[in-house]
């Protein structure tokens, strides 16, 4: 499904990035939530908390090597490779966003700096050798990318043989899609998608994946659509103009809600 090029979605992050830095997260992680008993309803906390339960799924080592599809602003690679001292490639289709991955990076301790390095690429056309990388994550940017089949091609040619793909991405529940979902859902976002929780998974195993675990979010996306929707209702309340965003983001909860958006969660071996 192609309803959207690249281009656009490179523009839209680019003008985008500095306005969810304002209230996502300021350090520019921008990513959704796994809520459990240690983070209660603390948002930054349940972000974290995904890095963590993935990179444990991933199980990296000091040998590792990561390719990270769609890096942002780095700094999700960079606790990677600090945390698990393995050696990390952030990619990213948005120049702003690999620009502040370089910036960071440069200011962190040179053993970091060694070991984590910033690209700007296309996960349709990865600009790496076969079987480079023993390891490849992605969080939220597959469902940006029109070409999902060939992003999953690219993935699986890049990683060794027996290397590991971990990720999560949006998903469609069912094809019939509410005119409100698509307006504040996927119009706003240029996105669309023909993959399901379940058909998810076949595209996996149809480009040559073994798919190990996989885990259905939707319940933490609404979650964390309920938290933003909250913050920047507090924001519109002090007066700043974001009172768009706080009815796309209700809008995205009511859609998780009606089953017209879910979130999911696939560790795979090639």
């Amino acid at each position: 499904m192609k309803r959207y090029t690249e281009d656009v979605t490179e523009a839209y992050y680019d003008a985008e990035d500095a306005v969810y830095r304002t209230f996502w997260d300021t350090d520019g992680s921008l990513h959704w939530g796994l809520f459990d008993d240690s983070t209660g309803q603390d948002f930054l906390k349940a972000c974290a908390n995904l890095n963590e339960y993935m990179a444990n799924k991933a199980a990296l080592l000091p040998e590792s090597r990561l390719l990270d599809v769609g890096c942002g602003n780095g700094n999700t690679a960079m606790w990677l490779s600090s945390s698990r001292e393995c050696s990390v490639v952030g990619i990213d289709l948005s120049g702003v966003r690999i620009d502040n991955a370089i910036s960071a990076l440069e200011a962190a301790p040179s053993p970091l700096r060694d070991r984590v390095r910033f690209e700007k690429a296309s996960a349709t056309a990865l600009p790496f050798e076969d079987g480079a990388f023993t390891h490849a994550w992605s969080q939220a940017t597959i469902y940006h990318i029109p070409d999902k089949q060939a992003t999953l091609r690219e993935v699986y040619r890049v990683l060794c043989e027996g290397g590991v793909f971990v990720f999560d991405d949006l998903v469609k529940p069912r094809p019939d899609i509410s005119e409100t979902a698509r307006k504040y859902v996927y119009d706003r976002l240029y996105f669309d998608t023909d993959f399901s929780f379940a058909s998810y998974r076949d595209a996996l195993e149809a480009v040559g994946f073994r798919v190990l675990e996989s885990l259905d979010l939707s319940e933490h996306l609404r979650a964390s659509y309920l938290h933003l929707a909250s913050v920047t209702r507090e924001l519109v309340d002090r007066g700043q103009k974001y009172a768009d965003l706080t009815h796309a983001y209700e809008q995205m909860a009511k859609a998780q809600e009606n089953d017209e958006l879910g979130w999911a969660f696939y560790l795979c071996r090639k």
